[in-house]
């Protein structure tokens, strides 16, 4: 569930977001609540007390009652700098929201590229891979290039001079030559970690009929963002 402030009248942003998701948990469902300003998290924290808040990523997430089983999937986020980490931090909330075991590899831009591949074999095990990149955005394609799996590349409006409030990011992913690379909105990190959880999902799912422990398709999680 995406329901950013913007989109509802001031004033009564935080009142409807608690009722959203009060309608949510009344039907056993999570709920994932992006583009939090400080205001609406405070009413959040007071009327679920036990939601979680990322003030990084500006989320705020109120799980769903069956979700405790195993992780079902494996999704990297991957950051060119840490002054990306807003964004990745969106991605990171919304992928777990699926039930995915998510980590986090931050600042390993193409300006230290060595840093990147000294995380290559745990980069190779994810099922998806989210990378959050700014400036001339290059660094899904070097991932790209070195991974077998989906690489999910988020621009931001991160840069100096002609970066275009992250056009030219968005741009240079658009135009990637790697083909296991595709590209959401600039700063959409809800999209990048939806999309990677979804493909992380499936993949654990099918590894679990696999291994004979489960249906191949599951039922979707409670805590699935909605």
């Amino acid at each position: 569930m995406r329901v950013p402030g913007s989109d509802l009248r001031p004033g009564e942003e935080a009142e409807q977001i608690e009722a959203i998701l009060r309608t949510l948990l009344a039907h056993e469902q999570g709920g994932l609540v992006t583009r939090v300003d400080p205001r609406v998290a405070t009413h959040l924290r007071a009327v679920f007390p036990e939601g979680e808040h990322n003030a990084i990523g500006r989320t705020f997430r109120v799980g769903g009652p069956c979700e405790d089983g195993p992780k079902l999937g494996r999704v990297a986020i991957v950051t060119a700098g840490t002054s990306d980490l807003p964004v990745a931090e969106e991605a990171r909330v919304t992928a777990q929201a699926w039930n995915c075991e998510v980590d986090l590899v931050a600042d390993v831009g193409v300006a230290g590229l060595h840093r990147l591949l000294h995380q290559l074999p745990y980069l190779e095990s994810a099922d998806a891979l989210v990378v959050v990149a700014g400036m001339e955005g290059a660094l899904p394609s070097v991932v790209g290039g070195l991974v077998a799996c989906p690489v999910i590349a988020v621009p931001t409006s991160i840069g100096y001079g002609a970066h275009f409030q992250g056009v030219a990011a968005l741009l240079g992913m658009l135009n990637s030559c790697a083909s296991n690379v595709v590209v959401v909105n600039i700063d959409a990190g809800f999209n990048g970690g939806h999309i990677a959880g979804l493909i992380a999902r499936r993949m654990g799912q099918a590894r679990q009929a696999a291994s004979g422990a489960g249906p191949a398709v599951a039922a979707e999680s409670a805590g699935a963002p909605r």
